[in-house]
């Protein structure tokens, strides 16, 4: 039997529904691209970038985990850092991740165009290419306020049909592999990792954005452990073998496949249909991961609402359906405006630096919480006290510290603008609250 939540919202998401959005969230374009980018660092090595980024990735996941237990409103990461830290960190939160998926959804809009125009060059012209986001946003929309059990059940579609091409060549690749490609002739330098996992670290970024549905979700002190662990360690085995595979399949040419290394892979084991079934693959799986996105990304929007950060219309629930209509409809409707105006690559140098923030705040709030426990505790508790979570946020701030100084001086910027803001909304709203006093 479905149940509501104070916030209006219905829970009907199970712990498949969140593996599936963390697996859909996280897998995306980049994996056909990245395996020759890591090679280009650590040659036949490559699988120890994949371990060391799997493993702090986890780390980060059982603090999610954890506080996620906790707290079951609506708002995942934001909900989280608002309860530990109060409003002003809340409003910090909730407006840089809402903000990093748009910016997110928008590159990945602009990719999935580009790979279809090679088969359609008529979505290199700006009005058609305008008219397909339109379509697909329009889509996405109109699904996700017919319920969040329509969202959920398209985003489990969509993940299980974006597997097959990468399951197919993880299976054709397996009786193509050369053991000789994947003997380790010597070990990579500590700098060199360094370099390699700074840049997979953000291919594994994403799947916490599924817990935005924190309030729909059915059970969430058994649903988040199992569904986040769960999706994010199919993830970690989902790059292993691949990569495993690209380099047992191509060797040392795999640094030379720079544009499309797993297209070149299936080409070698399947034929030419191999390559154009990766091309497709690419592409549906940027689709897909856009299903994920509106499903999650409004329900922020929605929460900030209620907190008073956006105008309140956004926090309108639907009569029939219960769904977070008007924060869908803005969200896809931003989704669309940053994808065919161009102007998100400007603002993009701020996401990565903004994750990682926002990743650090989820960490510290779960140490902050842990500590202020009082009595016994029957939420899902992380082993050992708080060393996981000091530990994801010694590697937090390893990787904050490798950032570009433009990306940390961006995000210095952002923070003060949206200081103002809250300031601003802060000031208006007492003195609003004191005419209606008076």
């Amino acid at each position: 039997m479905t149940s509501t939540n104070d916030e209006g919202l219905r829970r009907e998401i199970g712990i498949l529904g969140l593996a599936a959005n963390t697996l859909n969230r996280t897998i995306g374009a980049g994996i056909f691209v990245l395996p020759a980018f890591v090679a280009s660092f650590l040659g036949e090595t490559s699988i120890l970038a994949y371990l060391f980024c799997g493993f702090l990735m986890m780390l980060i996941m059982l603090c999610f985990s954890e506080i996620g237990s906790k707290i079951t409103v609506t708002g995942g990461a934001y909900a989280y850092i608002h309860a530990a830290f109060g409003p002003y960190a809340g409003f910090l939160a909730n407006t840089m991740f809402w903000f990093v998926g748009i910016l997110a959804d928008a590159a990945i809009a602009n990719a999935m165009a580009d790979t279809l125009s090679i088969y359609l060059p008529i979505l290199t012209e700006l009005p058609f290419r305008a008219l397909f986001f339109l379509i697909v946003f329009g889509l996405f929309t109109y699904v996700n306020i017919l319920g969040v059990k329509h969202g959920d059940n398209t985003v489990k579609i969509n993940t299980l049909i974006k597997l097959v091409p990468l399951v197919i060549l993880i299976l054709a690749g397996f009786f193509g592999t050369s053991i000789e490609n994947l003997k380790w002739h010597s070990l990579p330098t500590i700098s060199k990792l360094g370099e390699a996992s700074l840049l997979l670290f953000f291919a594994f970024a994403g799947g916490e954005a599924s817990l935005n549905v924190s309030g729909e979700l059915k059970n969430p002190k058994r649903v988040v452990p199992l569904g986040i662990l769960s999706g994010m360690g199919a993830v970690v085995l989902f790059y292993i073998l691949i990569q495993t595979v690209s380099q047992g399949v191509l060797g040392a040419d795999l640094v030379n496949q720079s544009e499309a290394p797993l297209a070149a892979v299936a080409n070698k084991v399947i034929g030419s249909f191999g390559s154009t079934l990766m091309i497709i693959g690419a592409a549906f799986s940027m689709f897909a991961a856009l299903s994920g996105s509106v499903l999650s990304y409004p329900r922020v929007i929605f929460a900030g609402a209620n907190k008073g950060w956006m105008p309140k219309i956004m926090a309108k629930v639907h009569p029939k359906f219960a769904t977070p209509y008007i924060a869908i409809i803005t969200y896809a409707a931003l989704d669309f405006i940053f994808s065919i105006s161009g102007g998100f690559k400007e603002l993009a140098i701020i996401a990565s630096a903004s994750l990682l923030t926002v990743y650090l705040g989820v960490v510290l709030a779960t140490i902050k919480l842990r500590l202020n426990e009082n009595g016994k505790i029957d939420d899902f508790r992380l082993p050992a006290g708080i060393t996981i979570p000091i530990l994801a946020a010694i590697s937090i701030l390893w990787f904050l510290s490798n950032l570009a100084i433009k990306e940390v001086s961006s995000l210095a910027i952002f923070l003060v603008v949206l200081s103002i803001i809250y300031y601003l909304i802060t000031f208006f709203g007492k003195k609003k609250n004191k005419e209606i006093e008076i």
